[in-house]
């Protein structure tokens, strides 16, 4: 049985007769159709799209109550998709049954714009009446919203705010929504980063709101997108740092993949763990409301109803991608309306052995052999197919926030052209799977109080508040000009990676918290491709680990705002060696509440989730003091390419050089001393250490060409230790050759 529209009943018109408006999205059974909620701020609203690959979708049905029977105006909210570029063929069309009648009109075949289209007049005999959309094509055919009313000159308004007004009050929405409040941060976009802020954030005590639009989390790295997540995790200065994203994080061998691979039931599994966040999937942040450069609250549209709701916090995290909530409250932003990467509508086919029969589809691109590259074959281990990946990517030169939905078009045109093309030669070819949620890579990038540039990260410059990091080559993409030519000529469709390879692919180069803040916007947090870079340093940062680990760090940030009173700008003035030292804390750290104190449950059975680190790390127990705190003598430098070893790495020298250990114990008593270390035919022969414990000093002479007595360290034996004493530990170049140091281990003897 058929649930009746939530809200729908618009009893009498601006002109006072009576009327019904129905939401579309707002169908109780939506059938095959999809709800489509990217571009609600260019077009006014979420909308029914049939996405069904050249096969007709199954019928969208609810129920409504109309004021009263008897003859009523249809007007219906729709485009021809392709009509802005005078394609033929108008490859939306669809059709609405009123009570079991299928009216005349073929809907969809209007307009290069969204527009109210007439269909005629329609005899209602009874109140409750079920409305159908039938799909007659299953390409991309789009419905917005349906008016009923008794008044032939009762048209709604086609845009703006005239329209917004006319769908508030049509719904019967109040026109302050009801507001939802105690929120410490709301986080805005459930990408890896908003995931990542969001759980970092509610594991320290915060009450959080994540905000996301879509019906699945994971954004770029959903089954709806299928990009999978890249940028290296828990390495350089914060092994801990990805751990949170490890978690949720698909290791897909496949770009586009299998739906399976991209996890979203894990994703929101784990957000739904938390008990500190409250979770508003399909709710679309369309307003923001700010005063005296705070944001008070955001203002949230359910994508499946229509309804609104005000949530209000303290503080607020972008995570959209696109800056909008930044924008929206007047952050300052950098953007490049032309020339920027651009959108990708990824697509894949497989190979059926039997014939598979395909539409024309002249409306679509009329791509030929070498108009576009063949399609790579899948990676994975199953099931093999071929694959249009990354690479099919448009919107360059368009506007990369007004013109979405028409880069997306463009995209889905030359997806269907190119496999048409395909058809020509392939009949056993079938159409697998094809994105219509675009993947972004540049639009908005909000200002923080220092702008990261790609020539910082070329030089690896220093920052205090060094955090991130980030190991993706500095990558930007332009249009390739292989296949820059005929119908692509003025609106490419593939691209080209350009990378500058000078980032520190094991260690990454670390992105400052600063750029992790609004300058203007004073309790504004950014996480994610909108954070403040400059173009260059963009091609590096913006990879979905990466960001996720950006939202890790504001997480972090958003508990030290909140417990001690302060802005995320004060965060660094004030607080940095606190964030820092948070930041070195396991992502499975927690707190029961905001005050209290930060806890590190142990390992879950089976180990942390997340891909094999190439780092060959030893796990200490006991007391380890590493080569990091050691006070160092003489020319040193790090290196990690000898294993294993402990933390980050390990430090050496040339003859003359010097490291020195301060060792101190809680619990006094008497600790076996290991001094680990890696054996080199250029180290040093005589490397003397002098340990100055409790009773006295213990010296001996180790020759680092050798192999250590233990493979991995050299015991020096047990010796006593107390809490109030201070302990040393010394290792000097006796002897030409690579001074060599790691870890220092004790071990209290039973």
């Amino acid at each position: 049985m058929l649930r009746p529209v939530l809200i729908a009943l618009l009893s009498t018109s601006l002109h006072g007769s009576e009327s019904l408006f129905v939401e579309a999205e707002a169908f109780s059974d939506r059938g095959g159709w999809s709800v489509d909620s990217q571009f609600i701020l260019n077009m006014g609203s979420a909308y029914l799209m049939a996405h069904g690959l050249g096969t007709p979708v199954a019928d969208a049905t609810t129920e409504v109550t109309f004021p009263s029977t008897g003859t009523y105006n249809l007007h219906l909210r729709t485009k021809d998709w392709v009509a802005k570029w005078n394609a033929p063929g108008a490859p939306g069309k669809f059709a609405v049954s009123i009570g079991g009648k299928r009216d005349a009109t073929t809907f969809g075949t209007d307009g290069a714009d969204w527009q109210w289209q007439s269909g005629g007049t329609v005899e209602i005999t009874s109140k409750k009446t079920i409305l159908k959309l039938i799909d007659l094509t299953g390409f991309n055919g789009r419905c917005d919203a349906l008016y009923f009313t008794k008044d032939a000159k009762d048209i709604p308004p086609n845009r703006g705010p005239d329209l917004f007004e006319f769908r508030r009050k049509a719904l019967k929405l109040p026109p302050i929504p009801p507001t939802k409040n105690g929120y410490d941060l709301v986080v805005i976009g459930g990408g890896y980063s908003g995931l990542s802020a969001a759980i970092s954030a509610a594991r320290h005590g915060l009450k959080v709101a994540l905000i996301h639009d879509r019906a699945v989390l994971g954004g770029n790295g959903s089954s709806e997108v299928q990009v999978w997540a890249m940028g290296g995790t828990q390495l350089g200065r914060f092994p801990h740092l990805g751990e949170i994203v490890n978690e949720f994080s698909d290791f897909s061998r496949d770009s586009p993949g299998l739906i399976h691979e991209f996890v979203d039931d894990l994703k929101e599994k784990v957000v739904r763990s938390e008990d500190n966040i409250d979770l508003y999937l399909n709710h679309f942040a369309f307003r923001t409301n700010t005063k005296d450069n705070l944001i008070k609250s955001v203002d949230a549209v359910d994508t499946t109803t229509g309804a609104f709701t005000r949530i209000a916090g303290s503080l607020f995290c972008d995570s959209t991608g696109h800056g909008t909530i930044g924008a929206q409250a007047g952050a300052k932003f950098m953007m490049a309306e032309k020339g920027h990467m651009g959108m990708s509508n990824m697509w894949s086919v497989k190979d059926t052995g039997e014939k598979v029969e395909w539409p024309k589809t002249p409306w679509a691109l009329p791509l030929g052999k070498g108009d576009y590259p063949s399609l790579h074959g899948s990676r994975g281990p199953y099931q093999k197919f071929k694959k249009a990946e990354w690479f099919w990517e448009g919107g360059y030169d368009k506007h990369p926030i007004n013109d979405l939905e028409e880069i997306r078009d463009w995209n889905l045109r030359a997806n269907f052209g190119a496999f048409a093309n395909i058809k020509q030669s392939d009949s056993s070819a079938k159409l697998m799977w094809m994105a219509f949620v675009g993947g972004n890579r540049e639009s908005r990038r909000i200002e923080g109080d220092i702008i990261l540039t790609g020539d910082d990260i070329a030089a690896k410059k220093e920052f205090p508040d060094a955090s991130v990091p980030t190991t993706w080559s500095i990558d930007l993409h332009y249009p390739k000009k292989e296949f820059q030519k005929g119908v692509a000529e003025e609106n490419p469709f593939i691209s080209i990676a350009v990378h500058d390879r000078k980032v520190d692919r094991k260690s990454g180069y670390n992105i400052p918290y600063r750029c992790f803040y609004s300058k203007n916007i004073d309790n504004l947090f950014m996480a994610g491709r909108c954070i403040s870079v400059d173009r260059r340093a963009l091609g590096t940062t913006r990879v979905m680990r990466t960001c996720g680990m950006m939202g890790e760090v504001v997480g972090k940030a958003a508990w030290i705002a909140t417990n001690r009173k302060t802005s995320p700008r004060g965060v660094y003035q004030n607080y940095l060696p606190l964030l820092i030292d948070l930041i070195e804390k396991p992502g499975r750290a927690r707190r029961q509440s905001l005050n209290a104190p930060l806890t590190v449950p142990p390992i879950p059975k089976g180990g942390l989730r997340g891909r094999p680190q190439k780092r060959n790390i030893i796990n200490l127990k006991g007391l380890v003091f590493d080569d990091v705190k050691a006070k160092l003598k003489g020319s040193w430098r790090k290196g990690d390419g000898l294993r294993p070893y402990h933390g980050l790495g390990y430090q050496y020298a040339p003859y003359p050089a010097s490291a020195t250990y301060n060792i101190r114990v809680k619990d006094s008593g008497k600790y076996e001393v290991r001094v680990h270390w890696l054996n080199h035919n250029n180290r040093t022969t005589a490397a003397e250490l002098v340990l100055t414990h409790a009773k006295g000093t213990e010296t001996i002479i180790l020759d680092q060409t050798k192999t250590p007595a233990q493979k991995t360290y050299t015991s020096l034996g047990s010796f006593d230790f107390v809490d109030v004493l201070p302990a040393m530990f010394t290792v000097t170049s006796k002897a030409a050759g690579n001074l060599h140091i790691d870890a220092i281990q004790l071990l209290k003897s039973k």
